[in-house]
């Protein structure tokens, strides 16, 4: 049997019982203890589940529509045209349907690859750019179909706009680890480790009962702010095993941790398993913008999360090639290129 088909549907006020919604508006605000007032909902948030509703955010909606819109543009375009952008050594571009799998994955193997297909951008460097010249791992150019302007410029848009976001957290997350407020803010300098994926999950078939739009996964990001619409699909493993479908909340993003985050935590923070599954009978949408530090980053467990009963559980270790790692291991086009580093 699917592991998803005893999923627990619930409506918005059982779901926030689970998944905590948080109100970052009076910390953005600096309004006097609210900082640490909303450090303590996320520390609870992370501690007990690794999901949490952001709200307060300050992203106008019509950006987010935007955003939804330019993806729709984007995965309508005939598929020749799309593989003429299949994603690349820097992991950005094209991902057909059936290339990436969850190999990875310690919630549940895999025997199917991903059912959806997605568009990744980075940082929009140009051609100028000096890690571009230099051809630096994972800091390459976006890969841009002709005659979309209006379409990368909402992209782009709302790549910047998450960004900021971004930055604007880190001083709750650090709060959230009882570190000064701008511990995590030199990791996340020149431009930062982020990738924003635009999913399309096409309508599957019911009764594969291992065919997955995204199988049950952790991601490997620091934290991950995903917008969705009203199609359901996602299901998130609570820590009782139970899986849950977490309603969409209007005006917020659903925040989720993960494996960079429970790593620099020593495991206080969870990483929680999720994945996708769209027996909606229609097409479904989702944008995942997946944060991280710079790819230069050394990643070792915090001082406020060890202690001599609770010793570091990881090494010391470069983020850059902790995602090279992941890559490595779920997406079917990393092998080209590994298999060419080892010539």
């Amino acid at each position: 049997m699917n592991i998803f088909k005893a999923l627990a549907v619930k409506d918005v006020d059982e779901a926030t019982k689970s998944i905590p919604l948080i109100d970052v508006g009076p910390a953005f605000r600096d309004e006097p203890g609210a900082r640490d007032r909303v450090a303590a909902e996320v520390r609870r948030a992370c501690e007990s589940v690794g999901f949490f509703y952001l709200a307060g955010h300050g992203v106008p909606q019509g950006l987010v529509d935007g955003a939804f819109a330019a993806s729709r543009e984007f995965h309508a375009i005939p598929l020749p045209n799309k593989l003429a952008l299949k994603i690349n050594e820097n992991n950005v571009g094209y991902l057909p349907v059936n290339q990436s799998m969850q190999r990875a994955s310690t919630v549940h193997k895999a025997t199917r690859p991903n059912y959806n297909e997605s568009f990744f951008i980075s940082h929009d460097r140009s051609a100028d750019h000096p890690d571009v010249v230099a051809g630096r791992p994972l800091r390459g150019r976006n890969q841009w179909p002709a005659g979309h302007d209006a379409m990368r410029a909402a992209m782009v848009r709302y790549f910047k706009t998450m960004e900021g976001l971004g930055e604007r957290v880190l001083p709750l997350l650090a709060r959230a680890l009882d570190m000064p407020a701008g511990h995590f803010g030199p990791f996340f300098t020149n431009e930062a480790h982020i990738n924003l994926r635009f999913l399309h999950y096409p309508p599957q078939e019911t009764d594969d009962e291992e065919q997955f739009g995204q199988g049950p996964h952790t991601d490997n990001s620091f934290i991950t702010m995903l917008a969705r619409e009203d199609v359901p699909g996602l299901a998130v493993r609570l820590p009782s095993g139970e899986w849950l479908a977490p309603p969409v909340i209007p005006g917020t993003f659903l925040v989720n941790l993960g494996n960079i985050m429970k790593r620099w935590s020593n495991d206080r923070f969870l990483s929680t398993p999720h994945g996708v599954l769209n027996d909606s009978g229609t097409d479904r949408y989702s944008i995942a913008f997946f944060y991280s530090p710079n790819i230069e980053a050394a990643i070792e467990c915090l001082p406020t999360c060890v202690s001599a009963s609770e010793p570091a559980r990881y090494p010391r270790a470069v983020y850059g090639d902790l995602v090279l790692d992941f890559y490595n291991a779920n997406y079917f086009h990393r092998k080209d290129y590994t298999a060419a580093a080892g010539d």
